[in-house]
C-alpha cells in the first residue's frame, strides 16, 4: 500500500486529486497544472515533500563511520552544511541517494520512504565496530518546501533568514511563521528555494502558512504533474524513475553531483573508478523529446533503424518547449545530442539538459 502524506487530509480539503509518487500517495494537482508550473517559474510555488525517510547518527564515530560507506565526502563536512552522496553495493550499482546534514551532535541522513527498511538495514548492517547509534525518526518529522523566484521573499517575510546567506544544502533553525522549523537551501535547477524539516504535529500549519504566502504572491501549491515537468526540464534525476539499484552512478549522470574523488575508500568504490578509468558507460542517461502530443509511458522502448538502443524512464509535457520531453537510458552509439530515435507514437529526439529556455517559460 501506499504511504500516506500526513497532509493528505488539507490537501483533498482544498479539492487537490491526489496520486502515487516515490510510493506515497502525493498531490498530483491542485487546480491546473500549467498555472502551477508558472507558479514555479515566475513566482513561488509549494511542494508537499513527505515521501522522506529521516535517520539520526550520534556517537563518536558517526562521520568516519557515515564517510567510509557513502560516495560523497562527509568527513568535511561542518555543523550547517549538508551534502548529495549515493549508497552503492560492492559492485557499484545504487541501492539508495541520500543528503546528509551536519549539525554539532549528530548527522541527519534523508532518503525515500520506499526505501526506508532496506535502507536502515542495510545502514545498521555496516556498524560493526563503531561507536555509532542510528535512529529512524521518519515519524517524527514532516517536510515540505517552496521553489521560485519569489521564494526569498516569502521565506523573510514569515520571519526566517535572508535565502542568499545559505549555500546549496546548508541549513539552520529558524522561525517560520512562528514555527520552530529546519530551514534548507534546495535550489533545483537555480531556482530559488529552501525545504523545511518540521515536527510532524506542526506540518499542517507550517503548510497553510506558506500557501498563503505564496497566494498572496502570485503563487500557490504545486502537484508533481507541474513538479515532474519543472525536474525533467531541469535535467534533474528522480530516484526510483530515473535510476534505481540497477544503474550504476555514471550511467545515471550522478558521478560529478554525488561523488568524491578524493575522500578515499568507500563500497562500490572499486567499480566506479573502474568506469571512470575506461572513459565511457555503454548506456547513459539523456534527455529526449517526443513529437505529438502523447506521453510515452516509463520503460517504452526507443528505437533506431528498427532496432531497439534504449528506453523511457520518465515524461511529462513540457510548457517551455510545448511538447512531451523525458529522461531515457540509450546506448552510446546514439544518445549524442541531436540523434533521432523512434517510439510506438513516433518521434523522438535527443536533446541537452536543462533547458536553457524553461527559465523564461
Amino acid at each position: 500500500m501506499p504511504i500516506q502524506t500526513p497532509l493528505r487530509a488539507v490537501h483533498e480539503a482544498a479539492g487537490a486529486t491526489i496520486g502515487e509518487y516515490f510510493a506515497c500517495e502525493l498531490p498530483t494537482r491542485f487546480t491546473d497544472s500549467h498555472e502551477e508550473y508558472s507558479f514555479a517559474r515566475h513566482s513561488v510555488a509549494v511542494a508537499d515533500k513527505n515521501y522522506g525517510a529521516l535517520f539520526r547518527f550520534t556517537g563518536p564515530d558517526r562521520v568516519r563511520y557515515l564517510n567510509a560507506i557513502l560516495t560523497n565526502n562527509i568527513r568535511d563536512l561542518q555543523p550547517g552544511q549538508g551534502i548529495p552522496s549515493l549508497l552503492l553495493n560492492p559492485q557499484g550499482h545504487i541501492l539508495a541517494e541520500l543528503d546528509t546534514y551536519a549539525m554539532a551532535d549528530h548527522l541527519l541522513v534523508v532518503t525515500y520512504a520506499m526505501i526506508r527498511e532496506r535502507t536502515a538495514a542495510t545502514l545498521d548492517k555496516f556498524i560493526i565496530m563503531d561507536d555509532v547509534i542510528l535512529e529512524d525518526v521518519t515519524e517524527q518529522f514532516g517536510v515540505v518546501s517552496i521553489e521560485g523566484p519569489v521564494s526569498a521573499k516569502i521565506i523573510s517575510g514569515l520571519g526566517g533568514p535572508p535565502l542568499e546567506l545559505l549555500s546549496e544544502l546548508s541549513h539552520m533553525d529558524a522561525q517560520i511563521a512562528g514555527i520552530s522549523c529546519r530551514v534548507v537551501r534546495r535550489s533545483p535547477g537555480g531556482i530559488p528555494g529552501a525545504e523545511f524539516i518540521v515536527p510532524r504535529d506542526l506540518l499542517p500549519k507550517l503548510w497553510q502558512a506558506l500557501v498563503d504566502g505564496a497566494r498572496a504572491n502570485g503563487g500557490g501549491p504545486i502537484g508533481y504533474d507541474a513538479l515532474s515537468a519543472v525536474r525533467l526540464e531541469a535535467g534533474i534525476p528522480w530516484f526510483g524513475y530515473d535510476f534505481d539499484e540497477t544503474n550504476i552512478p555514471h550511467e545515471a549522470g550522478l558521478e560529478t553531483s554525488h561523488i568524491s574523488y578524493t575522500k578515499g575508500c568507500y563500497t562500490g568504490q572499486e567499480i566506479v573508478e573502474r568506469v571512470r578509468s575506461r572513459g565511457h558507460v555503454n548506456r547513459r542517461r539523456v534527455g529526449v523529446t517526443f513529437s505529438g502530443e502523447t506521453i510515452p509511458a516509463a520503460k517504452t522502448p526507443l528505437l533506431a533503424g528498427g532496432a531497439e538502443v534504449g528506453f523511457v524512464t520518465r515524461a511529462a509535457f513540457s510548457y517551455a518547449l510545448e511538447r512531451p520531453i523525458g529522461m531515457a537510458y540509450i546506448r552510446r552509439e546514439h544518445n549524442s545530442v541531436g540523434s533521432k530515435l523512434t517510439w510506438a507514437g513516433g518521434e523522438a529526439e535527443v536533446i541537452e539538459l536543462p533547458i536553457e529556455s524553461a527559465a523564461h517559460a
